[in-house]
């Protein structure tokens, strides 16, 4: 299979079909519309697709200094194991490598953190800072 791989934010229809694929938003906090303007919003975005099928995404948010988050990662059931996953990674890695962000934060879903450390990622200390709140 031949994949294409480009700087992209796919179209709202090709997002949220992969989107669906996911699990994500089960609980339905957000509607497609926002998040799409949610990615729309980002620093820099990684689109893959086989054909005109999106079939893998990932983006960046930044203040382009120091504070650096990579965010919905996702490839299609259909597609993964095919190293879809990793060269969305690479991708979004080697826009920050180019633009000399030093620290790249991110959170994976469960289960998930062996693929990222193959990339160079280490889990945070349990006692390392950080909080979250989250309103339901």
């Amino acid at each position: 299979m031949k994949f294409e791989l480009c700087e992209s934010i796919p179209s709202f229809e090709d997002y949220k079909s992969l989107h669906q694929t996911t699990g994500w938003n089960a609980k339905g906090l957000y509607t497609y519309d926002q998040l799409y303007q949610a990615i729309c919003n980002s620093w820099f975005s990684a689109s893959i697709y086989d054909g005109t099928t999106l079939v893998g995404y990932g983006r960046i948010i930044t203040d382009g200094i120091y504070q650096t988050f990579i965010c919905d990662v996702m490839v299609h059931p259909d597609y993964q194991r095919k190293g879809i996953g990793s060269q969305v990674m690479e991708f979004l890695l080697a826009y920050c490598k180019q633009e000399n962000i030093k620290w790249i934060q991110l959170f994976c879903a469960k289960g998930k953190q062996p693929f990222y450390q193959q990339l160079g990622f280490a889990e945070r200390d349990p006692d390392a800072p950080g909080m979250m709140l989250f309103y339901d």
